[in-house]
């Protein structure tokens, strides 16, 4: 998926063609899923399993890094952002999205 598909809407939450209304609905059921993880990640963790990096870090990653591309400001939930930048930082996910023209 390039930067152009992604912004027109790619993420599931926001299928080609949605509405402007759909899209504010689904910004909204996306922003309360966040505020459970922001809630998990409150106590410091940088993963959510253990603390080690597993399966589940790899998909919130890849679900939360489309916030980029759909007008959700992560700001709003600085433990998952910082969870995003970490995520970024790793080789298989830079490997990843260089290979899906991201960066």
């Amino acid at each position: 998926m390039d930067r152009d598909r992604a912004a027109q809407g790619s993420w599931p939450a926001f299928p080609h063609g949605t509405s402007e209304a759909g899209k504010d609905s689904a910004r909204t059921a996306v922003a309360r899923k966040f505020d459970l993880i922001e809630a998990q990640l409150e106590d410091g963790r940088e993963w959510l399993v253990a603390g080690q990096f597993s399966v589940a870090d790899a998909y919130l990653f890849a679900v939360s890094n489309w916030a980029n591309f759909t007008g959700i400001d992560l700001a709003r939930w600085p433990n998952l952002a910082a969870f995003v930048s970490r995520g970024a930082k790793r080789p298989s996910a830079q490997a990843a999205m260089r290979a899906e023209g991201l960066i």
